[in-house]
């Protein structure tokens, strides 16, 4: 594919649309190495028909879903407007509660609530998890660390320019959480390597996930995108570090 033509497929991913946190697009275009722990295997073992159970920044409710978690018991919170919207419409039905967050500090649910609460990926105030959650209540989260992709977004952008926080990681995590009285049970920091195998996958990636890749667009990083085809020509693939923790903890 000459340049001219290359350009033309990346500006078509570029103006792909995205709904929930639905990546099953780059299914087979990207490889991710995997982690040492199982988020959905370890949330399923502190699951149980009676639990009263919490999931955070659902996005458009696809993990929670494959949970099956109890009806009628089951909350999800969401704080981007569009997600919510498709998640008030469609998660009821399986007995699921949506509320929509805007400040995470005030979450719109009693205290004392939840025997769980689940967080993937999401941001969270410690305290106002520690209020929600029952006596012994178990908070279970997998986090992106500050160092996900950022070698990746100095290349393109030219700087590093990320809105994430580089220090935020599994130390500065299981602090708050000891510090807001949540005793740590399991703790576990990763750094994967990500391989994107064609280069309009990265496009698609790096327009969705704005806050790692700010600015981004395919006239704007043209030269390095080119950069990386050539790159990807030789080795079969363009790689990346990503950065992940897990935390378990009891209120």
């Amino acid at each position: 594919m000459n340049e001219k033509n290359l350009k033309a497929y990346w500006k078509l991913e570029e103006a792909k649309g995205f709904q929930g946190w639905d990546f099953s697009h780059l299914s087979g275009r990207m490889a991710e190495e995997s982690l040492s722990w199982d988020y959905k295997e370890v949330v399923s073992k502190y699951m149980s028909e009676q639990t009263v159970m919490l999931d955070m920044g659902t996005g458009g409710g696809e993990f929670l879903l494959s949970l099956s978690p109890p009806a009628g018991r089951t909350y999800a919170t969401e704080a981007y407007l569009p997600n919510y919207e498709l998640c008030r419409a469609h998660l009821p039905s399986y007995g699921i509660e949506v509320r929509l967050v805007e400040d995470d500090a005030d979450l719109p649910l009693e205290s004392g609530m939840f025997d769980l609460v689940i967080n993937r990926h999401e941001a969270f105030n410690v305290e106002e998890v520690y209020r929600i959650l029952k006596p012994g209540g178990i908070f279970i989260t997998q986090q992106v660390g500050g160092m996900n992709n950022r070698e990746l977004s100095r290349l393109l952008l030219g700087g590093d320019v990320m809105i994430t926080d580089a220090e935020f990681d599994l130390d500065h995590s299981v602090r708050e959480l000891k510090q807001a009285g949540f005793t740590v049970l399991e703790q576990r920091e990763a750094f994967p390597e990500v391989r994107f195998l064609d280069i309009g996958a990265l496009v698609y990636f790096a327009k969705i996930i704005e806050w790692e890749f700010p600015g981004f667009s395919v006239d704007r990083c043209y030269g390095q995108l080119c950069k990386l085809q050539k790159s990807l020509n030789q080795d079969g693939y363009v790689a990346s570090r990503e950065h992940r923790f897990f935390i378990l903890a009891r209120k």
